[in-house]
């Protein structure tokens, strides 16, 4: 499929999205609606097992909503398909890494806070912030919610309430990405590490997700229960028993996601 406002690419087992509206990488309704189908395609295709989403060009992974689009129809309908699209890939059932070439503000940190795991280039030129209150108005994709979850509250308000921008050393201390790299090495650290991923066994890489991610907005108790539900499912398959022979016969397991 053919994408507008999209870069996709495979390699072996991973894929890779771009967003490709240089040099600011801004998102607009055709953004969400092209990455909605990109991850319903992979989700669906089980080859690929870990994805990475990153910004087109040397400046920017992305600066968020469109303020071109603001006022306009399709402004509007970005506002609630923003949530859809990012808590999709919040909930999804692979890895999905966010390599941050640039500066990521707005909407493009909180795009960055629904993957799974954040890998930010060392570099001047690459931040990422709320800035929202600068415009009047505040992170509507999930910012509030995913930042103090991340970095603590008393951080996420000062970040939000004063825009500061955040740089790869503070940003790895306080929580916010997983990993920094030399901004000449991010997509080929990026792609290591989604290789990585995709060699575990990807029914328990799933399940694991979710019940992280579920779990977080419950009790322990119901989160356990998650958890409890999640182990049954994976004691039945395939890799379950593969990872156990491959641990006695000392050699790499083959896992085939079933």
């Amino acid at each position: 499929m053919a994408y507008e406002t999209l870069i996709v690419e495979r390699e072996e087992n991973i894929a890779v999205i771009t967003l490709n509206r240089p040099p600011a990488n801004p998102i607009n309704i055709t953004v969400l609606n092209e990455l909605e189908a990109v991850l319903n395609e992979f989700q669906k295709d089980k080859s690929v097992r870990a994805l990475i989403i990153t910004g087109a060009g040397e400046r920017g992974f992305s600066a968020g909503f469109d303020l071109k689009s603001g006022g306009t129809p399709d402004g509007a309908k970005s506002q609630g398909k923003g949530n859809v699209v990012f808590s999709q890939i919040e909930k999804y059932p692979k890895p999905v890494i966010a390599a941050i070439n640039g500066f990521a503000l707005g909407g493009g940190c909180e795009l960055a806070m629904a993957c799974h795991f954040r890998i930010i280039a060392d570099s001047e030129k690459v931040f990422m912030g709320q800035p929202e209150i600068d415009r009047g108005i505040i992170p509507g994709w999930g910012g509030t919610q995913r930042l103090p979850r991340l970095v603590g509250k008393t951080k996420a308000l000062e970040m939000m309430l004063l825009s500061t921008r955040v740089f790869a050393a503070e940003a790895l201390q306080i929580g916010l990405v997983t990993k920094i790299s030399k901004l000449e090495e991010l997509m080929k650290d990026a792609k290591e590490y989604a290789k990585a991923l995709a060699k575990k066994a990807p029914v328990a890489v799933e399940v694991i997700l979710d019940a992280v991610t579920r779990g977080l907005e419950t009790t322990i108790d119901e989160g356990i229960k998650i958890e409890q539900a999640g182990s049954q499912r994976v004691s039945q398959t395939k890799d379950a028993r593969e990872g156990i022979m491959a641990f006695i016969e000392k050699r790499e397991p083959n896992f085939i996601g079933e």
